[in-house]
């Protein structure tokens, strides 16, 4: 019995590190966010994650996406607005930050080299 706790211990720590992670994004930003993509940290291999066929619109809309466990943390986000604009944020720690507000990251790009804002 022992050694089956044992065993049930020393397996917990793998399973725990493959569990999934979700981002809930809030668009308090006025535009509508017409696509959202991941990669991991640094890479530049940016995935498009699905919105559900529509946009999520700006001024408080919400979306909820999930993050293969198996993979780092650290993650870069790419939105794309239905203006034109693109918020790039590097780095970003899926595991820690549940939550992404839209509206306040925006403001942050121009003073925070984690963030690419472009029009």
């Amino acid at each position: 019995m022992r050694a089956l706790t044992l065993a049930m211990i020393c397996a917990m720590p793998a399973v725990a590190s493959a569990q999934s992670h979700y981002l809930n994004i809030y668009n308090t930003a006025p535009s509508s966010i017409v696509a959202i993509a991941t990669a991991p940290a640094g890479s530049r291999a940016f995935r498009e994650l699905p919105l559900g066929g529509k946009p999520v619109q700006g001024g408080g809309d919400s979306t909820t996406v999930a993050f293969d466990g198996k993979a780092d943390c650290l993650r870069d986000l790419r939105l794309t607005f239905a203006d034109g604009r693109v918020l790039t944020h590097k780095g970003f720690n899926v595991c820690r930050d549940g939550t992404y507000e839209t509206g306040r990251y925006w403001r942050s790009a121009m003073a925070d080299p984690r963030f690419t804002a472009q029009k």
